[in-house]
């Protein structure tokens, strides 16, 4: 790899870099919106789909997941999917304003380990990417584990969607959320592989046919998936806490996502032994400041001394 290409890849993660924290902040905002249209129509009697503050949230999770599309062409999906925490913080101190979800010292804690997660990853993130062409793309598709992987997570989600969730989704939040996430080892390499393989659609060469074809699964794939994930979603703003979903949902996507990017993408082989540690780092810090944000809803922290209690004769 020359220098000059050394240059602009890194040119690009930068790029990928700010899209990603700007579409995350856009991202923060969709739960917190949609939550709010939920209780306003809960309120009238009326379905939230006649709600404008729903349909607002709505408009930020298309524009976010545009956001989204752009920053995984340009960067590592090991550095932007976890610079999702960016917008559970920006979701968590919207909360406490239009929701009403008290943010005490244990949720500012968090909030302030988010941030630091978050330039930890940036600092030791891949500088350039591993798979950068459709060719290399289609020889990923066809590895045995990776498609050992798909069949795995396939089967996880019929079982959750046709049985956990009609039966269980309404009481245990992980059901709603494990099919989220799942659908992330989906949604994600067919954002960052739709970017490839559109560059030789575009080009008109002897090879945009094939390319057309792979496009258009992929496309496909990326539709289905975020369809049932916005279906889902909405299910469990209507049952749990938007803080509450968000920040479960923020650690175990970025788990599925990156499994799934290394995996197919296979981005830690361009990081080093230091480096790969650093993220690591990075993401423990980011994943305490989110359960922080999360438990800090359920607790009361006080800087009084706990008064004694009377002794018993």
């Amino acid at each position: 790899m020359t220098l000059e290409s050394v240059e602009t890849s890194s040119q690009s993660v930068v790029v990928g870099v700010a899209i990603a924290i700007v579409s995350s902040f856009i991202n923060g905002s969709t739960f917190v919106l949609q939550k709010k249209g939920i209780l306003r129509a809960r309120k009238r009697g009326d379905s939230y789909l006649t709600d404008c503050v729903w349909w607002s949230g709505t408009f930020a999770m298309i524009v976010g997941q545009i956001g989204n599309f752009l920053a995984y062409n340009a960067a590592p999906a090991v550095v932007v999917t976890p610079l999702g925490a960016l917008g559970v913080l920006f979701g968590a101190v919207l909360a406490s304003h239009v929701l009403q979800e008290h943010l005490n010292i244990l949720g500012k804690l968090g909030c302030m380990l988010c941030c630091v997660g978050s330039v930890v990853l940036i600092i030791h993130a891949p500088k350039s990417e591993n798979v950068t062409t459709r060719a290399e793309l289609e020889e990923r598709l066809g590895d045995p584990v990776l498609q050992a992987y798909v069949a795995v997570v396939a089967l996880l989600l019929v079982v959750l969607i046709v049985w956990a969730a009609p039966a269980h989704g309404s009481s245990n939040i992980m059901v709603y959320i494990s099919i989220c996430s799942l659908l992330g080892s989906f949604t994600v390499p067919s954002s960052k592989g739709l970017g490839l393989a559109a560059q030789d659609v575009f080009s008109g060469g002897p090879s945009s046919g094939g390319a057309l074809r792979l496009s258009l699964g992929l496309l496909g794939t990326l539709a289905v998936s975020i369809l049932i994930q916005f279906t889902f979603i909405n299910k469990a703003l209507e049952c749990f806490s938007s803080n509450m979903f968000e920040a479960i949902y923020y650690v175990t996507f970025t788990s599925t996502v990156i499994l799934a990017s290394a995996i197919l993408f296979r981005e830690w082989t361009a990081v080093g032994v230091a480096d790969c540690l650093g993220m690591l780092c990075g993401l423990s810090t980011v994943s305490a400041g989110v359960f922080l944000l999360r438990f800090s809803q359920e607790s009361t922290i006080t800087w009084k001394e706990a008064e004694a209690k009377p002794k018993e004769d």
